[in-house]
């Protein structure tokens, strides 16, 4: 009796150790299936059940238990019941991880929309799209690539072909529609770097100018560009690692205000010569946007006044940290057509349907590739000017986000591809097959 205690005793003490080691992991860890559950019910309009099995299945997400509290509009997540984290909806804001202190949400301000519907086929207007038949077209080719990609069990959940401003392709997977929101994690990177264009378009922002960050005026840091920034290039200390406890999933999971994470991290390298992927970069550059509008409701409206809605992307939603910043790294959701509309706009070099949203010169500096980043990279956009993708052409360029979330432009086939899924894919032969389709009849 006493050997069993001692046993008892030490499972006991070794479990406790196991949970104290593993804290801030499992706190992450029910900060992700929270925020994921609240997001998806809420601002996607799922299901919990679909979340569980789907969004919040893989490893370690799956050993969270979620509770969504449909009335309260809130989704809480724990790990063996230790440790509850909880998001809420605000309209307009969408979800949040709220702070563990939290005692309810103060009257937030939220942004003005305009979903005012034009009378227009679809991509330029709220109408349905128009069927074109295009003869240099092989439909057959272009089938088949929608085959191969329906049959990859929810994997892919959207597929959506646009060639000369028409749908040519189309494909959803069960519990996916036209209309559906798909989270498109990083893609929303190459929003918030869109916004510096329009304003730089407008002689209101000088991206060659030293970053207006206060903490790093008296360091060597005051030497860092707007510019630096965009490029990723800014030599800043950062990890981007989804699969441990790192700068950005603590962030993203953790972090009151995501604007500061990369702020207040030490200067490793040069700017210009250190190009390293950072979400918290894409956070600090949504903090200082923020700082060229004199009042909040400004910069909350500016986002989808002069680009989302501007271009009809009503479907749109990015979501704010509880500080009130916009996440620019990571949380825009948006239809896929909507999504398509984005590389629509940069296909036509900042022009939507006679209204030049962003100027040349911007299109032009945004698909540039940075120093050190062997062709990879431009401002918050990746590029194929290295050949990354060997068998398509080097002027592709694409939004890139999390879990194999694409939208690819490719100028010289007057091309668009959206690509929305739960795992990444075989992204060089997707394309390739779906340039092979639309060469085979020239």
């Amino acid at each position: 009796m006493k050997r069993l205690k001692w046993i008892l005793l030490f499972i006991m003490i070794a479990m406790s150790a196991v949970l104290f080691f593993n804290f801030e992991k499992l706190d992450i860890v029910s900060g992700y299936s929270a925020k994921s559950m609240s997001s998806s019910v809420f601002v996607a309009q799922r299901s919990m059940q679909f979340t569980d099995d789907n969004d919040n299945s893989f490893s370690p997400i799956n050993i969270a238990d979620d509770l969504v509290n449909m009335k309260e509009k809130r989704a809480s997540a724990s790990v063996f019941g230790l440790n509850t984290r909880t998001a809420i909806y605000r309209k307009g804001l969408g979800c949040v991880l709220v702070p563990h202190d939290y005692k309810g949400e103060v009257k937030r301000l939220s942004p003005k929309r305009n979903f005012n519907l034009i009378n227009l086929p679809y991509p330029y207007g709220h109408l349905p799209a128009k069927d074109t038949l295009f003869t240099h077209l092989d439909y057959n080719k272009l089938s088949q690539v929608i085959k191969n990609y329906s049959e990859d069990n929810l994997k892919t959940r959207a597929l959506l072909i646009l060639h000369k401003d028409h749908i040519i392709a189309e494909y959803y997977a069960d519990g996916f529609h036209k209309d559906s929101r798909i989270l498109g994690w990083s893609m929303t990177k190459s929003i918030t770097s869109t916004l510096f264009g329009i304003l730089q378009t407008r002689d209101q922002i000088n991206i060659n100018q030293n970053a207006p960050v206060k903490n790093w005026a008296n360091d060597d840091r005051k030497s860092i560009t707007i510019n630096n920034l965009l490029q990723m290039n800014s030599g800043l200390e950062w990890e981007e690692n989804y699969e441990t406890i790192s700068d950005v999933t603590k962030m993203l999971f953790q972090d009151a205000n995501m604007t500061l994470a990369q702020a207040d991290a030490p200067l490793i390298g040069k700017p210009n010569e250190s190009w390293y992927y950072s979400s918290g970069t894409t956070n600090l550059l949504s903090g200082i946007l923020r700082q060229y509008f004199d009042t909040y409701q400004e910069y909350l409206d500016f986002w989808y006044a002069e680009l989302i809605d501007k271009i009809g992307m009503h479907s749109m939603l990015i979501e704010t940290d509880i500080t009130g910043n916009y996440v620019g790294s990571s949380y825009g959701w948006a239809s896929p057509r909507d999504w398509a509309k984005f590389g629509l706009l940069y296909l036509h070099q900042g022009n939507w349907n006679g209204t030049q949203v962003f100027d040349k010169t911007w299109y032009d500096y945004a698909i540039s590739p940075t120093n050190s980043s062997n062709g990879r990279y431009g401002a918050q956009i990746w590029l194929n000017a290295g050949g990354f993708l060997p068998d398509v052409p080097r002027d592709v360029f694409s939004f890139n986000g999390y879990q194999g979330q694409r939208v690819y432009i490719c100028p010289s086939q007057d091309l668009v591809i959206v690509r929305m899924g739960l795992e990444s894919a075989d992204f060089n032969t997707l394309l390739k097959d779906v340039i092979t389709a639309i060469d085979s009849k020239d």
